[in-house]
Order: C-alpha cells, then structure tokens, then sequence
C-alpha cells in the first residue's frame, strides 16, 4: 500500500493486517506471472511495490530474481518480513531509489491507492528506478475516479484514462488487459492490469 493516500487507508492496514495477509496469501497470481516474468531477464531485479503479505516477492525469490520488497504499512512489513526471509523496507513509493536501475517493478493493487493527482508524478518516479526497456506491472479496481470502499481510498481507472495518464510519461503502454478478482467469492469484482515498458530518453 500507499502511505500519503491517506491515513484512513494506512490505519485500514495496520488494523486489518492479519486479515489482509490471510486472504491473499495463498491467492494464485500464477495468470499475472506468466505475462509479466517473460519480460524480465533470469535473475533480473525486481521491486514488489507495495508488496503485502510478501506472496509475489516470495515467488519472485524463489525462481532467482533479485527482489527488493517495501510496503507503507509497518504491520505488513512485519508480516512480509517474517513470511519471505527478505529484508522488506518499511516506505512509500516515493522514497525509492535504485541504483543501479532495476529491470522491473511490480505494483500489484498498491498505485491504486495512489490520490489520481499524485499517480502521474508516483509513475514517473517509479520510472526513473527502471533500466531503459524495464517493465512496470500495476492493476487497478475498474473504472473512472476516486471513491472510499470498506474504510480506504481508491483510485479507479479504465483503459482510457490509463492509455491518457502514460501520454504524460516516459513509459509506453505495452499491453493492458481486465480480469476478475482472483480471491474466492469476489470473482464478480474487475480489474485493469497493464505492463509499461521504460522508453529510452
């Protein structure tokens, strides 16, 4: 998750933590792999932004990339710490910095609680920590606008304001493609996922 989304959505995750990390754990992310690991290179570095339970950086781990993990909510960075074995960073997006660059990031349902007035300047900052031709992975609840659900704050997109938003940066819009949630009993529930790809200055 996202720490300036607000501290609603931050207090929504350090109370529901053991909640959270029991419901997506063991989700089976393995139709979002396949789309994203064939773009990254065996043993590439990868960050899991806004990395929850751990799940995806402990598969990414566990296939030999290099992973660096951070979520905002300290509640969740234990978690993930104590799940994965790796050293998950307690901060928000913005106080990333890779250096070198890294091949790829994965931002699996954490832009989304980016403010939509902030996502433009979080993307391009997300894009100076990739390699030129790195992939970026983020999914987003779908639709169009910013809305409260359950006690934290979203922002939805669809395709047109995502194709929209990456005019504005130095990222091209690979592919991008729905699917139904992947947790049990939410399948009615769609998202909008999309692999940017870092174009070179």
């Amino acid at each position: 998750m996202y720490l300036p989304a607000g501290l609603m959505t931050l207090d929504y995750y350090q109370q529901q933590a053991d909640a959270f990390f029991a419901a997506t754990v063991n989700v089976d992310m393995s139709s979002l792999y396949e789309r994203f690991l064939p773009r990254v290179s065996k043993g590439g570095h990868i960050v899991d932004a806004g990395c929850g339970s751990g799940r995806d950086s402990k598969h990414f781990a566990d296939l030999g990339y290099k992973v660096t993990a951070v979520d905002a909510s300290p509640a969740l960075v234990q978690k993930a710490r104590d799940y994965t074995g790796l050293p998950v960073a307690c901060h928000d997006f913005m106080a990333l910095h890779c250096r070198p660059a890294v091949d790829a990031i994965w931002a699996c349902a954490s832009l989304l609680h980016v403010p939509e007035s902030e996502l433009a300047g979080v993307l391009a900052h997300l894009a100076a920590q990739l390699k030129t031709g790195g992939v970026l992975y983020c999914s987003f609840k779908y639709g169009r606008g910013e809305v409260v659900r359950h006690g934290r704050r979203f922002t939805d997109m669809d395709e047109a304001g995502l194709e929209q938003l990456v005019t504005t940066l130095p990222l091209a819009l690979a592919v991008s493609w729905q699917t139904a949630d992947l947790r049990p009993g939410r399948e009615h529930e769609t998202w909008l996922n999309a692999l940017l790809v870092k174009e070179a200055n």
